[in-house]
């Protein structure tokens, strides 16, 4: 999957561009102050990197930028289709700034968030700046490097990590807080042995009331009872049973007469037939109905009982129930939390299995280690280092943190004989660009994407180094796109294709162009690269020699 066309609209000092890119080895070269950097700007932009308005040319209202790469049968395919965007043979990402800071973002043309845009990035380039040296002093950089080369991911480790601090946080809590656990307990136990005196249980409340109410009233509810059953029975005809039966004789006498007796009498048997079922429940309540002191006594005790404990935790008596089983599970938490022996179970468990996985890593480190420092140190013997040595260090460190337990350091002696320092303690700035070059060049070779880019990285080298770089770079764009800013003419003879980035100034203000150079305009660009804006004809002859010698094979060193 290779770059093949980049587009820009008002971007810095650029106006309008539209450029074509080949596989192979590429340069961009340019006076100081063209803008060689804006495409590579632009390229960070497009992958999801931070923006601000200050990118859009100045009097325009937004800036558009479009990049189109090579998609074919590359493993990204996968990714689109999950991620929900259309695969195609051409992946086209674009994405827009206006002057109100607002950012847009597209996939083959679906909107796309920064991350995805950052995802992609990952996958599709990988730039070197030319300040890469300074990456080499900060541990966290160095460690990845090293990983990267060991094929090797942390983050695993950083989540066993975060779970084996979140169960040291635990226990140390749980210690602190055991003299407040314990008053709490006491509180809990005391309450919880006050109202199990009592031992509610769950709907007793509604019960007591209702057999209380029943039995306060056990006099007037017989009295009651049997003026009832008096009224429906009576003493010969004088109960409303009598009255009934007679009422359904009268009608049974003539309902052969009239069909509306028949309906009504039928009424009357059932009305007869429920009275008698009322009566015959009265007598068996007034049979066994009475009075019963001692148990209302003994009801008006409980309920006593219950509205004290009410009082007493300010709760009406109806949810003493709920409120007794809400602290039996509130001291059955506070064990939990205070069992300190399963918490540091369980603290010992996290560290065995962090650690475990921290010495698995160092040992894929240790392993990898010599072999990154060999082939760095084979690339600075090319890089006008002969002699030099890199050596990559894993000590343990302080402390074991998310990335593990070793502190890795890059060590480096740029002369035969010298004791290996830090990278981040050589003096010389070329020595440091050099060998971080070096690095570049080292893991490039090992990384996936496709297309590398290296922004000035030549910086501080000359000469024979100087074609080393160029030798290098042609070779890996023969199995991967290689784009570079470069002010040396002995990269820029190196390459398979050579843009000429122009800055022109005008009455409506500057603006930078990139055209790619032909054979004659790239002999000029070359010996400008050698001599100056004053073209001569030992300069012209120098680049042509150049030229033509950077196309005879040759081996790099």
């Amino acid at each position: 999957m290779a770059l093949r066309r980049i587009a820009l609209r008002d971007f810095v000092i650029v106006q309008a561009l539209d450029l074509d890119l080949h596989a192979g080895f590429t340069v961009l070269t340019g006076e100081t102050g063209a803008g060689k950097s804006i495409l590579i700007d632009a390229l960070q932009l497009l992958l999801g990197a931070r923006a601000d308005t200050g990118v859009i040319r100045e009097g325009a209202q937004r800036t558009d930028l479009c990049a189109e790469f090579d998609a074919g049968a590359h493993a990204l395919a996968a990714w689109l289709h999950e991620a929900g965007f259309p695969g195609d043979d051409t992946l086209l990402l674009r994405r827009t700034i206006d002057i109100q800071g607002k950012s847009r973002a597209w996939i083959n043309g679906i909107a796309a968030t920064a991350a995805q845009m950052r995802t992609l990035g990952e996958q599709l380039l990988d730039i070197h700046g030319q300040h890469a040296w300074q990456s080499l002093t900060r541990p966290e950089a160095v460690r990845g490097l090293l990983d990267a080369y060991a094929g090797v991911q942390a983050q695993p480790l950083t989540a066993l990590w975060a779970a084996w601090r979140d169960a040291q946080k635990a226990l140390v809590q749980a210690r602190t807080a055991q003299d407040t656990l314990q008053q709490e307990r006491e509180r809990l136990q005391w309450q919880i042995a006050e109202v199990d005196k009592l031992a509610p249980r769950e709907g007793e409340w509604d019960e007591l009331n209702t057999r209380h109410a029943r039995l306060s009233n056990a006099q007037a509810l017989l009295d009651n009872a049997q003026g009832a059953l008096g009224a429906l029975q009576g003493d010969d005809a004088g109960g409303a049973l009598s009255a009934l039966a007679q009422a359904q004789h009268l009608l049974q006498d003539y309902e052969h007469v009239d069909e509306s007796f028949r309906a009504m009498n039928e009424v009357l048997a059932a009305c007869i037939a429920q009275a008698g079922d009322v009566a015959h429940s009265l007598q068996g309540y007034l049979r066994h109905a009475e009075p019963d002191p001692e148990l209302l006594e003994r009801l008006d005790a409980r309920l006593s009982q219950w509205m004290q404990q009410a009082r007493r935790f300010k709760r009406t008596p109806a949810e003493l129930p709920a409120l007794l089983e809400g602290w039996k599970e509130a001291l059955r938490r506070l064990d939990d939390a205070a069992d300190l022996d399963a918490l540091e179970a369980a603290e010992q468990a996290q560290a065995a299995a962090y650690h475990k996985a921290a010495r698995a890593l160092s040992q894929k480190r240790a392993k990898a280690a010599p072999r990154l420092a060999q082939a760095i140190t084979q690339a600075m013997q090319g890089l006008g280092m002969t002699g030099g040595r890199f050596e990559v260090q894993v000590d343990k460190a302080a402390e074991p943190g998310p990335h593990g337990v070793d502190q890795v350091v890059f060590l480096v002696a740029s002369h035969p004989g010298m004791t290996p320092r830090p990278v981040g303690k050589v003096a010389s700035g070329g020595e440091l660009s050099r060998i971080a070059l070096a690095i570049s060049v080292t893991t490039s070779e090992l990384g996936a994407a496709p297309t590398l880019i290296f922004d000035e990285v030549d910086s501080g080298v000359g000469g024979a180094v100087a074609e080393t770089v160029g030798r290098l770079m042609q070779q890996l764009g023969r199995a991967r796109q290689v784009l570079a800013v470069t002010h040396l003419p002995q990269v820029a003879a190196c390459a398979d294709h050579h843009l000429v980035v122009s800055k022109h100034r005008r009455a409506e203000g500057t603006n930078s162009t990139v055209a790619a150079a032909d054979a004659q305009e790239r002999v000029a660009e070359v010996a400008r690269m050698l001599g100056g804006e004053r073209l001569s004809p030992t300069t012209l002859a120098h680049a042509r020699e150049m030229l033509d010698g950077a196309r005879t094979p040759t081996t790099a060193g």
